[in-house]
């Protein structure tokens, strides 16, 4: 969430830079601020008033000294009547912070000032695209029914096991899908990344520590008796393990990796536009999570846009890199950049990767910091992406590497499959 000092110190300039994203916050922050000078003027007359205990306290034990037990008394009296005010004065000072902290969680993050203006994905900016078309024959076939006529890849046996969107990879699917991701982990590691394993499930404090709750609960699997969330992306597992946190400027940057499934229940998705791999209800991915100084954290989101380009350059899919636009920038999300490839089979592009800046809006909610030069405590800023989100990827693959003599594999990953095609 955005502090209330950068608030309140900057609200015109937030307000401008709210509206990219089709946001008039103004009434929001004015009643922040003023929800923030109430909380300061109880946190002021309570700091007085145990001041005032404290000198009375001192006050007491000289009278008992000096013998004056009666005039003492009467004292004590007097702090009996300041414990049940400071009693009261803290039980209104933590109902009021809960307020502020619920109207905070209403604003999402201030967008960058490059962030383009728009209402949704048809605003977003093309910065760069890159790689070489594949040239299908008239009879080229969507990844559904290659899976189909390969025996790769179950849609009808993961609905019986589950429901749509849990499709069941067989023979060299699931070979295929293991090697992507045993090669995604491999290329991050080689950059850097440290590999973590990291729990599927999380509490309700990961989720608000990352943003996903309050703005995504609708999205999310709830395992209510045990009040936990099926992950959405190991971005929230990953992150959180820096919740509480106070790192060592020297041990910046941090950045690690992880693969875990991920669960969306993708609440009112259909249509043909999400057949097949293109959006699933359980679905793998492998994550780059960083924490930065926040004077390197643009420059290291350039260094992540860069790797995942290395990896699609690998696997020789065509690409293209969007700057989202405030209407389709996440909630937390300060500037994101999608990557899409080509699926020639389907003849659209589809959504591989988003690489985003949270600068201090998850690192907030979390009390991530880092101790400056100063001594003082500084919040870090986290960024994460995917590297890669796997079903598009392997769709794409199966469509833009489709021959009249089966799949091939990519290059690059025969080491990893163990055979280079599916036939």
């Amino acid at each position: 969430m955005l502090q209330v000092s950068h608030l309140r110190e900057n609200s015109e300039d937030i307000i401008k830079l709210l509206a990219i994203r089709n946001l008039d916050a103004k009434l929001m922050i004015e009643d922040v601020l003023n929800f923030d000078e109430e909380r300061r003027q109880l946190q002021t007359k309570l700091d007085s008033t145990k001041a005032e205990m404290n000198s009375i306290s001192k006050e007491i034990g000289n009278l008992f000294k000096a013998g004056q037990a009666e005039k003492a008394n009467e004292r004590k009296a007097k702090t009996s009547e300041l414990k049940e005010i400071i009693k009261f004065l803290e039980q209104e000072l933590n109902e009021k912070a809960k307020a502020l902290n619920t109207l905070l969680y209403k604003i999402p993050n201030v967008p960058n000032p490059i962030v383009p203006k728009g209402n949704s994905d048809e605003d977003n900016l093309e910065t760069l695209r890159d790689g070489k078309m594949p040239n299908l024959n008239d009879s080229a076939l969507p990844h559904w029914e290659l899976a189909k006529k390969y025996d790769i890849i179950d849609f009808e046996l993961g609905n019986k096991i589950a429901g749509a969107g849990f499709p069941v990879y067989k023979g060299k699917g699931a070979r295929l899908q293991r090697a992507l991701i045993a090669y995604f982990l491999d290329k991050n590691t080689d950059a850097g990344y440290s590999e973590y394993q990291l729990p599927h499930l999380v509490n309700e404090a990961s989720g608000f520590g990352t943003g996903q709750l309050p703005d995504k609960e609708g999205q999310m699997y709830h395992v209510t008796e045990d009040n936990l969330y099926l992950i959405p992306t190991a971005e929230v597992p990953g992150t959180n393990i820096f919740r509480d946190v106070i790192v060592d400027e020297s041990d910046l940057p941090i950045g690690i990796t992880g693969y875990t499934p991920c669960f969306r229940r993708e609440a009112g998705s259909y249509g043909a536009h999400v057949r097949g791999l293109n959006r699933l209800h359980q679905f793998d991915k492998v994550e780059i999570i960083r924490v930065e100084h926040p004077t390197k954290s643009y420059e290291a989101l350039d260094n992540m846009v860069s790797h995942v380009q290395d990896i699609l350059k690998e696997l020789k899919l065509p690409y293209r890199i969007l700057r989202l636009c405030g209407g389709d920038l996440t909630f937390a999300s300060a500037l994101t950049y999608d990557f899409e490839v080509f699926s020639a089979a389907q003849e659209r592009w589809l959504e591989v990767s988003s690489v985003s800046n949270f600068e201090t809006y998850q690192s907030n909610r979390l009390k991530l910091r880092f101790k400056n030069s100063d001594g003082k405590n500084e919040l870090a800023h986290t960024l994460n992406g995917s590297s890669l989100a796997l079903p598009r990827i392997l769709a794409s693959i199966l469509e833009n590497y489709q021959t009249e003599d089966g799949i091939k594999i990519p290059d690059v990953l025969i080491p990893y499959t163990g055979f280079n095609i599916i036939n």
